[in-house]
């Protein structure tokens, strides 16, 4: 249906149908691209950032519809004039007095209706896709001003009233959106665009306007700021979840750093100690790892480190617990053997279950004699005469396994300049899938006996296996302790 005051615009050249198709393919091609993304994402895990990824997708797919629905029509006839007018008048600022094109035309753009409110004779023509919009028949006839929002929320009733009261008095264009509930009781979000039409003398005699439904458009983008907004939640959660894990570590294990020399309290020396935390370099949380060396009441030192299953804050207070509990046996004058059997039980019967490995070693200077037990945990090296060796192991099982389980002890006899090495598990870093057994982890470590024969003190040798495996790419976080004998 022309309008009344429609002028022929020839500045705009029509077009190339060559370069069209171009679009089209290029538009097309992104969009299968795009379609693959979302099916791969499918599968993924349902955490947020899987989420939030899947919905940038889903915005992305319905924009390129968009895109290819409007090249389309480009192709298929829209002439040089309604393109460049329905391009002015949907362009996001509508500042120049274009007259519009006819509603045929915009009802090329997909998605899209028009409609015309007449002022002097209270008429209305909608574009058949304004109906489809709407819910309506084309039969029930269009909506006029007075009835149009009575289909809005209420609370979007005041915008629409603005608008055209904006767009009739003032000849300010329009542009905004509103939600309609539709006879069938369907919700359906609506960008509105529009303008007045003048007549000869300058006034105003009807409205123009394009109704776009942009439910789904809107639904995506709702979805994407919604998975946004959860994965910020998510990763701020885990920063402030990760500085509590190591402050509480940091709390928890020996203050000491650098060289530690046993007796303290003054004497000869007779065992030089040094330690030290790798973290790991793919998870974000700390892991429940521990070391510790400390004089005991009867002259001897006790010696261990162990690991407690899982990452974060229960990880690291559960080691707390262990090795509080376990000092305070140590203390108590428990030896190793017994002792694993009542950390287990601990563990057992705990609120939060877990499991955990653990060595515990018991040593007496005066007498150079090593007893140790282990819990489900790589046995000692012991490193003599530029050789190394890994202790044998007594009986064991991991922590918090079963109920009652029994755990043995083994005595071995030291010497003056012996280095012992305690380390949790996944010190040594896996190579390929034939490295996850025990052995190939210790024959890493027993093949660095010449340099720790070469070494100082137990720090130069702690430093060497620091430089060793300490990459930043590690897998997994993981404690040494190494003690030289005097």
């Amino acid at each position: 249906m022309p309008f009344s005051t429609h002028a022929e615009h020839n500045s705009a050249q029509p077009p190339d149908p060559g370069a069209v198709d171009a679009l089209i393919s290029q538009a097309r091609r992104l969009r299968t691209q795009v379609d693959a993304v979302l099916r791969d994402g499918a599968a993924a895990s349902e955490d947020p950032q899987s989420r939030w990824q899947r919905a940038l997708c889903d915005l992305a797919v319905h924009q390129l519809d968009d895109v290819d629905v409007h090249l389309g029509q480009l192709r298929d006839g829209l002439d040089g004039d309604l393109v460049a007018d329905a391009g002015d008048l949907l362009a996001a600022n509508l500042t120049s007095q274009v007259p519009p094109p006819g509603p045929d035309a915009v009802h090329a753009l997909g998605r899209a209706g028009s409609a015309e409110w007449d002022l002097l004779t209270d008429d209305a023509q909608w574009s058949d896709e304004l109906y489809r919009i709407f819910g309506r028949e084309p039969g029930d006839g269009p909506l006029t001003l007075d009835e149009l929002p009575s289909w809005l929320f209420a609370e979007d009733q005041q915008i629409l009233t603005e608008m055209v009261t904006g767009c009739l008095v003032d000849g300010r264009p329009i542009d905004g959106e509103f939600r309609i509930v539709r006879a069938d009781g369907s919700v359906r979000t609506v960008h509105m665009v529009g303008e007045p039409v003048l007549g000869a003398d300058g006034d105003t005699v009807s409205m123009w306007a394009v109704l776009r439904d942009v439910s789904d458009l809107r639904r995506s983008q709702r979805t994407l700021r919604e998975t946004r907004d959860s994965l910020q939640r998510q990763r701020q959660a885990a920063q402030t979840e990760r500085r509590l894990a190591v402050e509480l570590q940091e709390a928890v294990l020996p203050p000491w750093r650098g060289t530690l020399r046993f007796p303290q309290d003054g004497g000869p020396t007779t065992m030089d100690l040094a330690a030290h935390y790798l973290p790991s370099g793919t998870s974000a949380l700390i892991g429940g790892d521990w070391y510790d060396a400390m004089q005991l009441p009867d002259g001897s030192s006790l010696l261990t480190v162990g690991d407690l299953t899982g990452h974060g804050v229960a990880a690291t207070s559960g080691m707390a617990m262990l090795l509080g509990a376990l000092r305070g046996m140590a203390v108590a004058g428990l030896q190793p053997g017994p002792l694993m059997g009542w950390l287990n039980e601990l563990l057992d019967t705990s609120a939060q279950p877990a499991l955990g490995s653990a060595l515990c070693c018991r040593y007496e200077p005066s007498t150079r004699l090593l007893r140790w037990a282990q819990a489900g945990h790589p046995a000692p090296l012991l490193f003599r005469d530029g050789t190394g060796r890994v202790l044998d192991a007594p009986d064991g099982v991991l922590l918090g396994a079963t109920s009652g389980a029994l755990y043995g002890q083994a005595d071995e006899q030291l010497a003056a300049g012996d280095l012992l090495v305690l380390h949790t598990d996944g010190l040594v870093p896996r190579r390929s899938v034939l490295d996850a057994d025990a052995e190939s982890g210790a024959g890493r470590l027993l093949a660095m006996a010449p340099l720790f024969a070469r070494a100082r003190s137990a720090q130069d040798c702690v430093r060497i296996v620091a430089e060793e495996f300490g990459a930043p790419e590690r897998e997994d976080d993981a404690c040494v302790l190494i003690a030289r004998i005097a």
